[in-house]
């Protein structure tokens, strides 16, 4: 899609990390803090965003943890995926709009590639024939310990509060681990576009590093 004559594209970022590291929280506050400079902010979320990913949604967040193998699993998330970027991610992008979303793509390769075993490279193809070469322009990954982002879900009723999406968490420690491990692996590859950010350290800490790195590599007034 085009963008509109005379307006720059809006900044693509995405919020990553395992459970209970403080993503929902540290979004909200950055669009909080980019909308008080005057930039246009659209939050959104994976799986899901748009209404026919939200239905993909239920189906890979609730029931048993093994209702699904990997491969099934990415191609439920690509078409999910697929659906969101179209409907809600490209437009928001073209009229100017900074999207802030709570997990993309570097999920997928955390938790079905490293986590399930599922072959990188054919994540990576299944991508380039979804979407083609788009990228967020700033990922911040929330790095915890499983054990203790696990510990804070289950004290903060955080299944309950989402209707039982619950179906990852409930997955075994050594699965968190080896996803962490992932996220670490991203980074490691890809430092100019994803950032590390210890996640085990108060909210204030945490948001006064996002908005560091986000004036830092994207130049806002945050």
């Amino acid at each position: 899609m085009a963008d509109r004559p005379g307006r720059a594209r809006g900044r693509f970022i995405t919020f990553e990390g395992g459970e209970g590291a403080g993503k929902s929280t540290q979004i909200r506050l950055l669009a909080d803090a980019l909308a008080a400079s005057g930039i246009e902010v659209c939050l959104t979320r994976e799986p899901g965003g748009s209404p026919g990913a939200e239905q993909i949604r239920e189906l890979l967040v609730t029931g048993e943890t093994g209702r699904w193998d990997a491969l099934t699993e990415l191609l439920l998330l690509y078409a999910a995926r697929r659906d969101h970027v179209q409907r809600l991610i490209e437009p928001a992008l073209a009229r100017g709009c900074w999207v802030l979303c709570d997990r993309f793509a570097d999920s997928t390769m955390a938790y079905q590639g490293y986590g399930h075993g599922l072959e990188l490279e054919k994540i990576r193809d299944l991508h380039r024939i979804v979407l083609g070469a788009l990228k967020p322009d700033l990922t911040l990954v929330l790095d915890l310990a499983p054990e203790i982002g696990l510990a804070r879900t289950r004290a903060g009723g955080e299944a309950e509060r989402r209707g039982g999406e619950d179906r990852f968490e409930r997955m075994e420690l050594a699965f968190h681990e080896r996803m962490r491990e992932g996220f670490h692996a991203i980074a490691k590859a890809e430092p100019e576009r994803v950032a590390l950010v210890n996640a085990a350290r108060d909210t204030d800490a945490v948001t006064a590093e996002v908005a560091s790195l986000v004036r830092a590599r994207l130049g806002a007034a945050v």
